[in-house]
């Protein structure tokens, strides 16, 4: 029995709304996820009853917001089956956990000559952190090719592969393809030669099971929006071992254990990489998002999106005109395509004239769209409250502007 997306999509006041006269179809859930009622409520309920800084406090709203606050950590711990809480830090996202390791890690352990490697299929959070501390290092970036399908050619990668190499950083689902990367066989390679592995999981969490122990990472970045939790909340998972290594991040409250003019001591993790007051309300808001996916269930959750890449994947390709960009083998819920000789911006204000919302242009992968040899996409990505109909609608939009432009 599949899920009742009725009773799914009534938990999201965003998605009962008319967008220029018609219902909204929101299928952007790559850029970020719509947010339940329990996320909104949780948000408001923080501000009203238990608003109090944390960890520092001796009163009542204190002690309930660092216990909400620390439940979180705990949930995330959970959701990810990292080996311990304090394994968890709470970041702004996914581009400031990758620029945290790139700044602490990076800046202590890579060398002149060391070797960085990344691949084509990289977000730009994911390529100018570690650009930046190419240049400060004299180090060198590395990146792995793809081929047609968008998928990256693991054999060159492994001829990548070196005794200077120091940190492989990778993204375990492209945002602008759908492409999951075998991110096991990648840190199983990388940890031979000694480098330590980053994923990128700002795509991966929202669609796929995720197992940090069992998949022997040594970091993994996500969001919170993506998981429809609140704006301007991350998370960067590390191991106890690697995290001690590595220098703070930010001086200030919190991160300290103890201070003199003369010298100051570091508090232990997760709380030396969070420095000043954190974002207390989102990070209590996060739980409820985490509540609803497992309520429903990652599997669940998975079985539900693949069906809908599926359906959409044979519905747009019977247009005419119709160009699928990004057909790996394994990808998650994201349809990129053109249509012939249009702009991709035209046909997202196109599809916005009737109600439907859709991601275009290059999705911050510049040099993948280069690789590819195209200026943009447009880009479908699916969620667990779309439906098949939405689709339908979607496929009938989409012949209606090829038509136009085949005329």
């Amino acid at each position: 029995m599949g899920l009742d997306i009725t009773k799914i999509r009534d938990q999201f006041p965003v998605l009962h709304q008319e967008v220029n006269g018609k219902p909204l179809i929101y299928l952007d859930n790559a850029a970020t996820t719509q947010k339940p009622k329990s996320v909104i409520e949780a948000l408001s309920k923080y501000y009203q009853m238990d608003n109090s800084n944390i960890h520092r406090g001796a009163h009542t709203l204190a002690d309930r917001a660092t216990r909400h606050f620390e439940e979180t950590r705990e949930a995330v711990r959970t959701f990810i089956n990292a080996n311990e809480s304090a394994e968890v830090i709470f970041t702004k996202g996914t581009t400031e956990s990758i620029n945290l390791v790139a700044a602490t890690f990076g800046r202590k352990f890579v060398k002149k000559g060391d070797e960085i490697i990344i691949s084509t299929l990289e977000h730009h959070s994911n390529i100018v952190p570690w650009q930046m501390l190419c240049e400060e290092k004299g180090a060198l970036l590395k990146v792995i090719p793809i081929n047609e399908a968008g998928e990256i050619i693991f054999e060159e990668f492994e001829k990548l592969l070196s005794s200077k190499t120091k940190i492989v950083s990778i993204v375990h689902a492209s945002n602008a393809l759908g492409t999951i990367n075998p991110v096991k066989k990648v840190i199983q390679a990388a940890h031979n030669v000694g480098a330590k592995v980053l994923l990128d999981g700002a795509q991966s969490s929202t669609h796929l099971e995720i197992d940090v122990q069992e998949l022997d990472c040594d970091f993994f970045a996500f969001s919170a929006h993506k998981l429809y939790g609140p704006t301007g909340l991350g998370v960067l998972y590390g191991k106890r071992e690697v995290f001690e290594s590595m220098p703070p991040y930010q001086g200030g409250g919190e991160m300290i254990r103890e201070v003199t003019f003369e010298k100051t001591t570091y508090n232990d993790i997760p709380f030396k990489f969070e420095a000043g007051t954190p974002n207390i309300a989102d990070v209590i808001a996060f739980k409820a998002a985490l509540d609803f996916m497992n309520q429903i269930g990652k599997k669940e959750i998975k079985k539900h999106e693949d069906q809908l890449l599926q359906y959409a994947v044979e519905q747009l390709s019977q247009i005419k005109g119709f160009i699928p960009v990004g057909t790996a083998k394994e990808k998650v819920s994201v349809v990129s395509f053109n249509i012939n000789a249009m702009h991709p911006y035209d046909v997202g204000v196109m599809l916005d004239a009737n109600g439907i919302a859709v991601r275009t242009g290059h999705h911050c992968t510049q040099p993948l769209m280069k690789r590819l040899e195209i200026e943009g996409t447009v880009r479908a990505s699916f969620s667990v409250y779309n439906s098949k109909s939405e689709i339908d609608k979607l496929a009938e939009s989409v012949r209606r502007i090829a038509r136009i432009k085949n005329k």
